[in-house]
């Protein structure tokens, strides 16, 4: 892969994503739970938005000459997690697969319209950020990987789980 497949491939993905957002439609069923144990749309897209914010600020710290390294102690990621609003989704200690509820509370009280304005305004920080960065540094820091593990493999698990929503939703309704 090279950068501008990368960068396709993410908008590309992006597009899907904002689609079926569209498609789910009303905000009273953006915050219906259910659609993934007692989450709602509206919880799940804080979740995009809190990987696409790890991601955003690793590629920051790139473009400074930063260095991140995961957390290798629970005091570290603990630290990390207070630091910066969200887990150290990359640490070997934090536990995939989780939904995270010290980010759902974080964005608990904040209307949907202004968590999808963060988080378009987030995803288009990244493309910026990618567009900076030369070839070397994608591969010095994996960014072909990272980005995607934290961009569109992301909008596809929360794809699968509000298109699995929604059929049931739709057989229960006829």
């Amino acid at each position: 892969m090279n950068k501008t497949a990368l960068l396709e491939r993410l908008q590309n993905e992006r597009d899907h994503f904002e689609l079926l957002l569209n498609r789910v439609g009303f905000s009273r069923r953006l915050t219906l739970r259910g659609v993934s144990g007692a989450l709602t749309v509206k919880d799940l897209l804080v979740e995009v938005l809190s990987h696409e914010q790890f991601i955003a600020d690793r590629l920051s710290e790139i473009l400074h000459g930063e260095t991140y390294a995961p957390s290798a102690s629970f005091s570290t990621l603990e630290g990390f997690r207070s630091q910066f609003g969200y887990p150290d989704y990359e640490s070997p200690l934090y536990e995939k697969g989780i939904h995270d509820p010290v980010v759902l509370d974080a964005y608990k009280n904040i209307e949907f319209d202004e968590i999808v304005a963060e988080e378009l305004a987030i995803h288009a920080n990244i493309h910026e950020q990618l567009q900076k960065l030369t070839h070397h540094q994608y591969l010095d820091h994996d960014l072909y990987h990272r980005v995607a593990e934290h961009t569109y493999r992301v909008y596809r698990r929360t794809t699968a789980l509000i298109e699995r929503w929604l059929k049931q939703n739709a057989s229960e309704h006829k």
